[in-house]
């Protein structure tokens, strides 16, 4: 079991550090790579067509700026330091190449640096990029100065949009987190006051036949020991949900009563109203799940089913599938639509994919979701099934 002390933090902590995940960042490196070398690779070979040995030299300051910028993710003041300065050799060297286009790759870096780091952080950068304009005053006479200031304050405010809007998507995130906890709350009070309830009456029972029936009473206390192992199986997950100050979401139930695998069946017929076809189908014994597994279960396959409709264009057919199978439950629910610009990366699909992964954290499991190769969208959990003691 994890231990409780893993918070909904721990989630966001690379987000808040501005970290990229490796493919972001190589994308990152290849993008902006690319800018450098098409636009000052070019200047370059223009401007020093007629020098050389100058022109050998500047080309190779523009590849280490190029392979600087590899590491602008990691330690972006380092390398907004390595490509000024070599930006400005270069400028030195050909200063047919206007100072804007001669540090284009620390500009690159200076967006970078805004968007992933503290914002006073970002305005030191600003205010040290700034420093070179007047140079621009005698090679490009009166505009040089404007037009390069112009450049260094919009790649610093492209950075800072993009911090909003990370801020924006975390904030979205951790909201969805705080809703997807509070139901869980209320549903588990459910179960344990539902639990506990039974447990009282089995507790009168086995009094009342305690003398004259002792293998009875023995069997109504054996089921008082069951029902309060799974009492507190979910008195942990509860515990653990709240163990921060934080507390996460989807819609309402549309359902009265309380939710199961073992309505899958109603679950589907809702969404078949819409005009989608809905499989499901059910391997193992999952009527005999803990109550806790068995609604985490239920829960991300309403909201898989949720963001088909929502989010899946075009999807006409989804497959819902649950097998138990040892200590383990496993759900697989596979649409056939196509996934929209930015996919599952909207707001309301991002919301629900972050609930479905703390429904199935909180119960010790793990949620992978995405699209496929060839069309469709799949989400997977494996839940584990363990003793609530």
């Amino acid at each position: 079991m994890e231990p409780i002390s893993m918070q909904p933090n721990h989630a966001f902590a690379g987000e808040a550090r501005g970290g990229l995940s490796p493919r972001a960042a190589r994308a990152l490196w290849w993008g902006s790579g690319g800018l450098v070398l098409g636009v000052l690779g070019t200047s370059v070979l223009v401007a020093g067509a007629e020098h050389g040995r100058r022109l050998l030299v500047t080309v190779i300051l523009v590849l280490a700026q190029v392979c600087a910028l590899r590491w602008q993710t990691r330690a972006p003041m380092a390398v907004l330091a390595v490509n000024a300065l070599t930006g400005l050799a270069v400028w030195a060297l050909l200063p047919a190449v206007s100072l804007s286009g001669a540090l284009l790759a620390a500009q690159v870096t200076l967006c970078v640096l805004s968007a992933t780091r503290p914002r006073r952080v970002s305005v030191w950068a600003l205010a040290v990029m700034c420093l070179p304009a007047p140079l621009a005053l005698g090679a490009a006479g009166a505009a040089g100065p404007s037009v390069y200031l112009l450049a260094v304050v919009l790649a610093w405010t492209a950075g800072q949009w993009r911090r909003a809007q990370q801020d924006r998507m975390r904030a979205e995130a951790r909201r969805a987190v705080v809703e997807e906890r509070a139901r869980i709350a209320r549903e588990v009070h459910d179960v344990v006051a539902h639990t506990l309830s039974v447990m009282v009456i089995q507790a009168g029972a086995a009094d009342d036949v305690f003398v004259q029936r002792p293998e009875q009473a023995r069997e109504a206390l054996r089921a008082i020991e069951t029902g309060a192992r799974s009492a507190l199986g979910e008195l942990r997950l509860l515990l653990r949900a709240f163990h921060s100050d934080e507390g996460a979401g989807a819609a309402g139930d549309e359902l009265g009563q309380q939710p199961s695998l073992a309505r899958l069946q109603e679950l589907a017929d809702s969404v078949r109203t819409t005009g989608i076809t809905v499989h499901v189908h059910c391997e193992g014994a999952t009527d005999t799940l803990p109550a806790t597994v068995d609604l985490a279960a239920y829960r991300i396959v309403q909201e898989a089913l949720t963001n088909t409709v929502r989010h899946a264009a075009g999807a006409d057919e989804v497959s819902v599938r649950v097998k138990a199978e040892g200590e383990c439950v496993k759900v697989t629910v596979v649409d056939n639509g196509r996934t929209r610009q930015g996919g599952p990366a909207t707001v309301g699909a991002g919301r629900g994919l972050v609930g479905m992964k703390e429904r199935a954290r909180l119960v010790g499991g793990s949620l992978r979701a995405g699209p496929l190769p060839e069309g469709g969208f799949e989400v997977t959990a494996q839940l584990p099934v363990r003793d609530g003691s």
